[in-house]
């Protein structure tokens, strides 16, 4: 279980990331053809890095799960120091784009979508491993759980404030996506150790 558990909070972490790269280029794609034409060619080119980035990515996630557990605690650094990059470049594309705001607020309402749906799958795989562990274990895993509920609920308030007042920066929009993300991060691993400790027979 210990293995299974750490595997599980790593595919959360993973997947998590890689549908918000998918949903931040779905966007950008979508709206591409709103930029004026002496942004356009830079823009294209900043998507084409995008994808880059984001194969680059998932590339390193298939070759760590194919190495084992411990491959990818150790290489998880690796994967953090590409997340940076990607969300320079997601920036440079809108100070390239002119600062459209809507195009900015459809990128926000998309990648928020993507971070609301990995909270809830997160949630969900969580509650169907809980319940097969031992009753006597079940507070500390209400208590996992009730944080991953939490923490969605609270990144789903913040969101939607944000597109309510639609008039945001940029800035202020991802530092909404950062920390529902580092929320997120935390979340799942507290949630997979507390299964993991919960399903140790000597605990």
């Amino acid at each position: 279980m210990s293995e299974q558990s750490s595997v599980h909070a790593y595919l959360n972490w993973t997947k998590q990331r890689i549908d918000e790269m998918d949903a931040t280029l779905a966007s950008l794609e979508e709206k591409a053809g709103q930029i004026k034409a002496e942004s356009k060619a830079k823009a294209d080119q900043i998507i084409a890095d995008l994808k880059k980035r984001r194969d680059e990515f998932q590339a390193t996630v298939k070759t760590q799960l194919e190495a084992g557990e411990a491959t990818l605690r150790a290489n998880k650094a690796l994967l953090e120091a590409q997340w940076p990059p990607f969300e320079a470049q997601v920036k440079a594309y809108f100070e390239t784009a002119g600062k459209q705001v809507e195009q900015q607020q459809a990128a926000f309402r998309d990648i928020a979508a993507a971070q609301i749906a990995a909270w809830q799958k997160a949630t969900d795989e969580f509650r169907e491993s809980a319940t097969k562990v031992a009753a006597a274990k079940r507070n500390d895993l209400d208590a996992a759980l009730n944080q991953i509920k939490g923490g969605a609920a609270e990144a789903e308030i913040q969101f939607q404030k944000l597109k309510q007042t639609g008039t945001e920066s940029w800035a202020a929009m991802s530092a909404a996506l950062t920390d529902s993300r580092r929320a997120f991060d935390r979340a799942n691993q507290q949630a997979w150790d507390a299964l993991k400790r919960a399903a140790d027979p000597r605990q």
